[in-house]
């Protein structure tokens, strides 16, 4: 794998908070324009609302959702030229508030590289992250992702009906779909990834309605590992206050983690961040899966240089025996081109 070219992960990432106003609120300080916004109330019930430039402003979905597509004209409004504007929608502009901005190339265009053509892909090549529309044909095949590197995660989810997230993370493998909108174990099945690995090009959907029914619309979200900004593993629980070191090669900004083998309420997925908890050790969670407010969860890992290591051993994070998957994205520059150190 070729070293990243990023010198700035935060031209390419960045985690915003922000306190709401009841009215028009433009959110600056995010330090770029973020082609996917993923907002979440902190301290309130309230679902997870997700925004991109392919869909465009006021299109709604959600994490914990698998309701289909709304437009809510008082939510995200804009895309602005270093963060976004909100409307009085609560869930977006009510007491405290986090967004997680991506960056990846603005509205995007077609993408005809597989068997299904794309309506629009939005790919930023630097940092491996693309935004991908399509259209199912109800038969196996593959669509372009625009990235000219293999993504590692995907994440899919239908907009015009009823339906869970479905994600692909490498680890598990070809024939294994995690669902990001609730707390379920892994399942195996050809019929969402067809048992194929991404290519550097495309990725592969099989015949599930999850991914690929017929006429249905679809958004996904590709991410490809660069070293010293972002990757992509799992690890095996230990069950101790001792827990395993997962090296990233950089000081992760932003952990979103999952018990893959296991269903249940002390399973759902997590995201910590370094905005929401200000020393190495992280405490503040959020759920995808749950519309839950944050929770502290103090004494859970300590963020170092070139990784994070586990300290405690509750299920959603370090059962014996069990296995996690995690993404991750850096926090700061750990090297001569963000090529990464082996120092605390």
């Amino acid at each position: 794998m070729a070293y990243s070219t990023i010198n700035k992960s935060t031209a390419h990432f960045n985690t915003k908070l922000y306190a709401g106003n009841g009215g028009t609120n433009n959110i600056t300080g995010v330090g770029f324009q973020p082609d996917w916004v993923w907002i979440k109330k902190r301290n309130d019930t309230a679902n997870h609302k997700l925004f991109d430039a392919v869909r465009g402003v006021t299109k709604v979905i959600g994490s914990n959702e698998s309701e289909a597509e709304t437009t809510v004209a008082t939510s995200l409004t804009a895309f602005d030229s270093d963060g976004f504007t909100v409307g009085s929608d609560t869930s977006v502009n009510g007491n405290l508030l986090v967004s997680w901005n991506w960056k990846a190339n603005g509205a995007g265009s077609a993408n005809t590289d597989g068997t299904i053509n794309s309506t629009a892909t939005s790919a930023n090549t630097t940092s491996g992250f693309s935004i991908v529309k399509y259209t199912g044909t109800g038969s196996a095949g593959t669509v372009g992702h625009g990235l000219g590197a293999v993504p590692e995660v995907v994440f899919v989810k239908q907009l015009n009906s009823t339906q869970h997230w479905m994600t692909y993370h490498q680890p598990l493998g070809n024939d294994a779909r995690l669902v990001l909108s609730t707390n379920n174990s892994a399942a195996t099945s050809s019929s969402y990834w067809n048992n194929t690995t991404p290519t550097s090009s495309t990725f592969s959907i099989g015949t599930n309605g999850d991914v690929n029914g017929n006429g249905n619309t679809y958004i996904a979200y590709c991410f490809a590992p660069k070293i010293g900004y972002s990757k992509f593993g799992n690890y095996v629980g230990t069950g101790d206050a001792d827990g395993p070191f997962i090296y990233t090669g950089f000081a992760p900004s932003f952990v979103l983690w999952k018990k893959a083998d296991s269903s249940g309420s002390d399973n759902s997925w997590v995201i910590m961040d370094n905005k929401r908890s200000g020393d190495n050790q992280y405490a503040n969670a959020l759920h995808p899966d749950l519309n839950n407010a944050e929770s502290n969860y103090q004494n859970w890992f300590d963020i170092y240089s070139n990784g994070f290591k586990l300290l405690n051993g509750h299920n959603e994070l370090n059962r014996s025996g069990s296995s996690y998957i995690y993404m991750a994205f850096g926090q700061t520059l750990v090297g001569s081109n963000n090529i990464p150190n082996n120092a605390r």
